[in-house]
């Protein structure tokens, strides 16, 4: 009597188990599976019925998300994700009897129902389709061929979110830090991302490469030197004033060490050694 006790738990464990491993495998894809597209106004779609030729149409979706579907007339499709349309437009021609078995099937010509724009200094700007739910700011970057070496550090995200206007300012290089991911957020229809440029040091006088220069984060007045290749045999580190805008908008000329960080817009003169 015991043995069999201990049999049918076994038993009983065993078919748990079981049951719990086919609940996870059935779990598992769906939770990675990605997210469908949602057909929006102006995408342009061709519609096919299997076996049904007549049937086919190749049309926009309307601002108000509906299209004219041949016997089932208006069909609102926006919004819906494309297996979805897929089984409406299924429902509704064997719900009205035109065909008993329909096998739909939806064809996305064209993308101009969600989309976001990149602007600013970026190696490719432009509008950009939103083709999937889960796309966040980093995708949307790398789909305008990331930051230009003339682009900031800092990028704006603008749009909208419950119907209200939307402003993110995201820092890039932290972006890529552990456990920063929350700043890499998803993108919506109608969003812009920003990309300004950088900030600029001016180097003039007694240096071997006058000009402006990229303001690297933290750049100290000697890398700034180093950058502008150096002085020359007629410069002097004594010679050297930095013009600083104060908060007033009035110009201050400093004497700074060679370890003080530099700021963006300052302006620094190399004066000519007179030994």
């Amino acid at each position: 009597m015991m043995r069999l006790y201990r049999l049918l738990l076994v038993s009983l464990a065993l078919a748990l188990g079981l049951a719990q491993a086919q609940a996870q495998s059935t779990a598992s894809p769906a939770a990675n599976a990605p997210s469908e597209y949602r057909l929006g106004a102006g995408d342009a779609v061709r519609v096919l019925v299997y076996q049904n030729p007549d049937l086919t149409l190749e049309t926009r979706v309307a601002e108000t998300g509906v299209i004219s579907f041949p016997l089932i007339g208006n069909v609102r499709i926006g919004g819906l994700s494309v297996s979805a349309a897929e089984q409406l437009i299924a429902d509704g021609l064997r719900n009205g009897n035109f065909v008993k078995q329909p096998q739909v099937t939806i064809v996305l010509l064209q993308i101009r129902g969600n989309q976001a724009s990149v602007l600013g200094q970026v190696n490719r700007p432009g509008r950009y389709p939103i083709e999937t739910t889960d796309m966040r700011l980093t995708d949307l970057l790398a789909t305008a061929g990331g930051v230009a070496p003339t682009g900031a550090d800092l990028v704006v995200l603008t749009g909208t979110r419950a119907g209200k206007p939307y402003r993110l300012e995201v820092d890039l290089p932290s972006l890529f830090s552990a456990n920063s991911t929350a700043s890499d957020v998803l993108v919506q229809n109608g969003d812009v991302l920003w990309v300004d440029r950088s900030p600029l040091v001016y180097i003039y006088g007694e240096v071997q490469r006058p000009g402006p220069m990229r303001l690297e984060r933290g750049m100290t007045l000697m890398q700034g030197l180093a950058a502008g290749g150096g002085l020359t045999q007629r410069g002097t580190e004594r010679g050297i004033r930095v013009h600083r805008k104060a908060a007033d908008g009035s110009v201050q000329v400093e004497q700074l060490a060679m370890d003080a960080p530099l700021k963006e817009g300052d302006v620094v003169f190399v004066r000519e050694s007179l030994f």
